[in-house]
């Protein structure tokens, strides 16, 4: 094996001080532009790589951002996290992410692990604690940035408008004729499910109305709860015209409940999902999303995190707020006049 080029040897092929060498490859230091080129010059060309564990001792820095999220196998997240790994290889950081699975244990696993390889900044969007005293105690070790949750105190984060998306996208059920709309949405413990089920709500009160308690379907392991919850709405004497739903695995379970109960969308049920996802893409017919800028957010999230690993004193605390859009398709149709049930009866005879 070829032994590694040292250092010394490049300060030798350069001609400088090995200390010199030191700072005009790390860029600290007093240095004059003429040794950064021969330096530069000769650790290209004698093939050197610096030591990362050593760099990091002497810099404090190991290079590295962790990212959190509650659920790795999410399309909308896959977007983010490539925006945000995007942009920071840019600025010369790695991304580590990690998935809690919607487990709260995991996720304090997880944090002592990134904390214990002493990452330079995190990227944070718990599946549970959402409280000052939980990132004040992360803060202590580096910046922190929320990624659409809210710490409730004076922290840095983007966030996602959900609040106005979900008003929208009630509103314009609404306006169609449905009443019974069920509203499926993870976690109401954490911002999004919050902000999705008080817009959802402010819609039917400035109708003068009060949406069934029962239609409102939150659950903190909502991946997996979508096709029974779909099922046993539908199966009810009073069930929902049309659906709201996240466009993950929800809005899979939710479509498999409508075929598996005989429904089809739109002459059965409306159906709106919250994130414009493949499947809402693909899907026939074509699934009305609520869609927002998931590259925005992920770079966004990355800009915040770079501006506080950069800057010597504190920051004000940022936070930004992106808007939700709807992209209207195929699945939307106003309430049917006969019961699910005949039409049902009228397809089968034709």
């Amino acid at each position: 094996m070829k032994a590694k080029v040292t250092i010394r040897e490049v300060a030798k092929a350069a001609g400088v001080a090995i200390g010199t060498a030191s700072r005009a490859l790390n860029r600290t230091g007093r240095v004059s532009e003429q040794a950064i080129a021969a330096v530069t010059k000769a650790a290209r060309d004698l093939g050197y790589t610096p030591d990362a564990v050593a760099q990091s001792m002497r810099t404090r820095s190991t290079g590295v951002v962790g990212l959190l999220v509650s659920d790795l196998a999410n399309p909308l997240y896959a977007r983010i996290i490539t925006a945000v790994e995007s942009r920071l290889l840019t600025a010369g950081y790695a991304l580590l992410v990690a998935s809690t699975h919607n487990d709260g244990q995991r996720e304090k696993t997880l944090i002592d692990l990134f904390r214990r390889r002493r990452v330079d900044g995190l990227i944070l969007g718990p599946c549970q604690a959402e409280t000052p005293a939980y990132l004040d105690q992360l803060a202590a070790d580096g910046p922190v940035i929320a990624l659409d949750r809210d710490f409730q105190g004076d922290n840095a984060g983007v966030h996602v408008d959900h609040y106005h998306g979900a008003l929208q996208a009630t509103r314009y059920l609404l306006n169609l004729g449905h009443t019974r709309i069920a509203l499926l949405t993870p976690a109401s413990v954490l911002r999004p499910g919050r902000e999705r089920i008080l817009g959802y709500r402010d819609a039917y009160a400035q109708r003068g109305l009060q949406p069934d308690p029962k239609l409102i379907r939150a659950e903190k392991s909502a991946m997996d709860f979508a096709f029974s919850e779909a099922l046993s709405l539908l199966g009810s004497p009073t069930a929902p015209t049309a659906f709201l739903c996240l466009g993950t695995r929800i809005l899979s379970g939710v479509l498999q409940a409508l075929r598996h109960s005989g429904r089809l969308a739109p002459d059965d049920v409306s159906v709106v999902s919250i994130g414009d996802t493949d499947l809402s893409q693909l899907f026939s017919p074509a699934i009305t999303s609520l869609t927002w800028d998931l590259e925005a957010v992920g770079t966004a999230v990355a800009e915040l995190l770079l501006r506080r690993l950069d800057s010597p004193a504190p920051l004000e605390q940022e936070r930004i707020l992106l808007t939700t859009q709807m992209v209207l398709r195929e699945s939307c149709g106003p309430v049917a006049k006969a019961p699910a049930a005949a039409r049902k009866k009228t397809r089968a005879a034709s």
